[in-house]
C-alpha cells in the first residue's frame, strides 16, 4: 500500500523557465499582472531570482535585480520566494571573498527572498561553508543541493557523501540539481530511495528535459518518496526547461501524491506566458523551437551552452567542426577530474574542447583551465594526472585549502572604487551587483543616472 504524500510544486517560470527557453529575457512588466494570480495556487515556492537573471537584468534589460526582487515581494505575499545561488561564486562565474558573501545573502534576505537553494559547480562543499552559515544565521530556509552528474566516478555513494556533507553543515533540506537532464527514471528512484532512507530532510529534485527523460524521472523520483519537484508553466517548459507544471499536476491527480493544485487554476496563467513566450521571440528574436537532444546525455552540455558554443564557432567560421567539439568535451573533462557540467566548468570545458580542436590540444590553454589545475575553483570530483598537470602549470603549487581563504576582503575597494567612477555613497545592492558584474553594472548605473 502506497502512503499518501502529497508532492509539493516549486515553480520555475519566473527564473528557470524563461532563463533556459527565452534566454533570461523576461522583464518585470512581463511579470507584474500575473504575480497575485501566481501567489494564489497553492505552490510550495516561486523560484524567481538569481542564477543568470541578476546578470541579464542589467546587461540585456536595463532593470535593477534588487528592485525586481522588492516588486516580486510586493506582490507575492503568501508563498515562499526561492532564488540559486552558486555558493562562493554567488551569481558569477569566479569566487568571491566572504565579505561578498555574507553582504549578498542578508541583502538577498533583506530584500525578500525566504529560500535560497545553494550549490557547487564541482560539488566541493568547503565552497558552500561560507554561504550556508550566513543564509541560517539569516534565519532563511537553506536548500542545500548536490550537482547531478554522470562520469564513472559519479555514484550514488559519492552523492550521498556530498548529501552527508550538506546535512552536516545544517541545511534544512536537500536538492538534486540535474542542470543538463541526464538523470534517467530508475536512476532517480534510486537515488532518490538512497537519500530518503540516510537523511531525514526534505528533498527536491531539479532537472531539465533535454534528453526527454524529465517527466519520467519526476515520476519515478516521487514513486520513491522525493518532496518537492521543479516545474514550469508549459509555455516555458520541456525542451531545455523543466517539466509542464500541469502535467505534472495531472499526472498525480488522484493518487496518492495529489499535489491538491488544480490545473484549471493555471489555465488563465499558461494563456498569459503564451503571448509573453510570443512576445520575447519577437523582441529579442529569439528561436524557441522545442527540441529534445538525447545526445546531451553524452557530451553532458547544458541546453543554453549548445546553443552558445555553435554560435561561437560560427562566428569563427568554424561551424562545420561543431561535432568535433562535442567529441572532444569528454576527453577534456577526463583531463580536468570530471567535473560536473554546469555554470562556470561547463563554460571552461568547452572553450578548451573547442580550442584543441582550431589550434591542436592544449597547445592553447584559458587561465580558467590552468585555475582548475591549481585548485583554485574547489577540489575536483576525480584525479588529475601529474602529467597533465605538468604540461598545464608546469611546477606551479596545487592548493589543498578552501580558495576563498586566498581572496582579500573586496566590499570597502569596490565602495572607494565606485566612488572614484562618480557613485559615492552606493547603497550595499549598488556595491554587490559592482563586486559581481563591474563594466554590466557601471553601464547600468549611468543609464539610470542620465534616465532620472
Amino acid at each position: 500500500m502506497v502512503t499518501k504524500k502529497r508532492v509539493k510544486i516549486t515553480e520555475t517560470v519566473l527564473r528557470d523557465g524563461h532563463q533556459s527557453i527565452a534566454a533570461t529575457r523576461m522583464q518585470t512588466s512581463q511579470m507584474l499582472p500575473v504575480l497575485e494570480a501566481l501567489d494564489e495556487i497553492g505552490y510550495h515556492s516561486l523560484e524567481c531570482w538569481g542564477g543568470a537573471t541578476f546578470d541579464a537584468s542589467m546587461r540585456f534589460l536595463n532593470e535593477n535585480p534588487w528592485e525586481r526582487l522588492r516588486i516580486l515581494k510586493k506582490h507575492i505575499k503568501k508563498t515562499p520566494l526561492q532564488m540559486l545561488l552558486r555558493g562562493q561564486n554567488i551569481l558569477g562565474y569566479k569566487h568571491y571573498a566572504d565579505d561578498v558573501v555574507y553582504e549578498f545573502i542578508n541583502r538577498a534576505v533583506d530584500n525578500g527572498i525566504d529560500i535560497i537553494r545553494v550549490f557547487d559547480a564541482l560539488n566541493d562543499t568547503r565552497n558552500l561553508e561560507k554561504s550556508i552559515q550566513v543564509a541560517k544565521n539569516a534565519k532563511v530556509h537553506v536548500q542545500g543541493a548536490f550537482v547531478y552528474t554522470i562520469s564513472p566516478i559519479h555514484t550514488t555513494d559519492n552523492f550521498l557523501h556530498v548529501a552527508k556533507e550538506l546535512v552536516e553543515m545544517g541545511v534544512d533540506s536537500l536538492c538534486i540539481k540535474d542542470m543538463s537532464g541526464l538523470l534517467a527514471p530508475f536512476d532517480a528512484y534510486d537515488l532518490v530511495k538512497a537519500l530518503k532512507e540516510n537523511f531525514d530532510l526534505p528533498l527536491a529534485i531539479h532537472t531539465h528535459s533535454t534528453c526527454g527523460l524529465g517527466s519520467m524521472a519526476y515520476l519515478k523520483a516521487v514513486e520513491a518518496g522525493v518532496d518537492i519537484i521543479d516545474t514550469a508553466l508549459s509555455p516555458f517548459a520541456l525542451s531545455t526547461s523543466q517539466p509542464a507544471t500541469e502535467s505534472m499536476i495531472m499526472s498525480f491527480e488522484n493518487t496518492p501524491y495529489d499535489t491538491g493544485i488544480s490545473e484549471k487554476s493555471l489555465l488563465k496563467l499558461a494563456d498569459y506566458f503564451k503571448q509573453v513566450k510570443k512576445d520575447l521571440a519577437e523582441e529579442f528574436k529569439l528561436n524557441m523551437e522545442s527540441q529534445i537532444n538525447p545526445a546531451v546525455r553524452e557530451y553532458q552540455i547544458p541546453g543554453g551552452m549548445l546553443t552558445n558554443l555553435y554560435n561561437q564557432l560560427k562566428e569563427q567560421g568554424a561551424a562545420d567542426r561543431f561535432d568535433e567539439v562535442l567529441a572532444e568535451m569528454p576527453n577534456v573533462r577526463k583531463d580536468l577530474g570530471y567535473p560536473p557540467l554546469v555554470t562556470p566548468t561547463s563554460q571552461i570545458t568547452g572553450s578548451m574542447a573547442a580550442l584543441n580542436v582550431l589550434f591542436g590540444r592544449y597547445k592553447i590553454v584559458p587561465n580558467e583551465v590552468k585555475e582548475i589545475v591549481r585548485g583554485n575553483y574547489g577540489r575536483v570530483p576525480g584525479e588529475i594526472t601529474d602529467e597533465f598537470r605538468k604540461m598545464i602549470i608546469g611546477d606551479e603549487p596545487v592548493i589543498d585549502h578552501r580558495p576563498a581563504d586566498d581572496i582579500a576582503p573586496e566590499i570597502e575597494k569596490a565602495k572607494q572604487e565606485l566612488a572614484a567612477k562618480g557613485f559615492p555613497d552606493s547603497p550595499m545592492e549598488d556595491v554587490l551587483s559592482y563586486v559581481l558584474f563591474p563594466e554590466v553594472a557601471l553601464q547600468f548605473f549611468e543609464k539610470r543616472k542620465t534616465n532620472k
